[in-house]
């Protein structure tokens, strides 16, 4: 039996930035600065990418990459792409410090595998620069990981498996059986399952959901179900084993895993 003993978490949206909104402004301040307006589900359609590839995913999408043409009277390349990224990375290392506190419940659901003697590992579609910032901010409010992968130095970031792979290296786990992947984006899903591990979608928080903290708790609850519901499909469509409501729930979903695998 392999029981599972290590999770890889994904960063924003996951367990810290309830709704990920640190990306989500820049992106739309970045494309308005080419004179292109982007929706806030296309911004965060491709959420969860390589930030560079990101803004390439979204740049392919048929209706931007048609204003960008009535706009600019040519197609976008990757000049245009290099630029973008120049100003996306600015505009975001200014304001990433503030968007790394903890979602609920992350802190202590985690503490509480690790004293099973899980391992809590994690990967992100940040770079390592800006993971710089993320990762101690988010230690001194109390959110610490065993290990942290970025798609820096690596063949590409998500959805290949290639963070997973280096978290499993670096953390000394020998069966993608005994792994299992939590995230919030459909990029987070493919990784997962990519990577041949157990992948988890998780509702709450999620840049899937779209909302902030406060959006959360004053929307009805039957808004706030139809818009999981819609979440929860998503998730299962793109190939997550199990979806859940919040990070409170790995726990039981973990247990569930291990009767499986028996």
């Amino acid at each position: 039996m392999s029981k599972i003993n290590c999770i890889i978490m994904d960063w924003a949206g996951t367990a810290i930035d309830f709704g990920c909104f640190a990306p989500l402004h820049v992106f739309l301040r970045v494309f308005a600065e080419k004179n292109i307006k982007i929706t806030y589900r296309q911004a965060r359609e491709p959420m969860g990418l390589l930030k560079i590839d990101h803004i390439r995913a979204i740049l392919s999408m048929p209706p931007i990459r048609e204003q960008f043409r009535a706009v600019h009277g040519r197609d976008w390349t990757e000049e245009d792409v290099l630029g973008m990224y120049e100003s996306f990375e600015r505009h975001l290392f200014a304001s990433l410090k503030d968007f790394t506190t903890p979602i609920p419940g992350v802190i202590e659901t985690l503490e509480a595998l690790k004293a099973q003697g899980i391992k809590i590992g994690s990967t992100t579609g940040y770079t390592a620069a800006m993971m710089d910032i993320v990762r101690p901010e988010a230690a001194a409010k109390g959110y610490v990981v065993d290990n942290l992968v970025t798609p820096t130095n690596l063949p590409a970031g998500r959805p290949a498996p290639y963070m997973i792979y280096q978290n499993m290296i670096d953390l000394a786990i020998p069966s993608v059986d005994q792994v299992v992947k939590v995230g919030d984006t459909i990029a987070d899903i493919r990784e997962g399952i990519n990577a041949k591990v157990h992948t988890v979608g998780i509702i709450s928080g999620s840049n899937e959901l779209g909302l902030s903290e406060e959006e959360y708790g004053n929307l009805p609850a039957g808004k706030i179900n139809a818009m999981k519901s819609e979440v929860r499909q998503r998730m299962l469509t793109a190939g997550a084993h199990y979806v859940i409501d919040s990070i409170t729930d790995l726990p039981a979903c973990i247990d569930t895993i291990n009767k499986f695998n028996g």
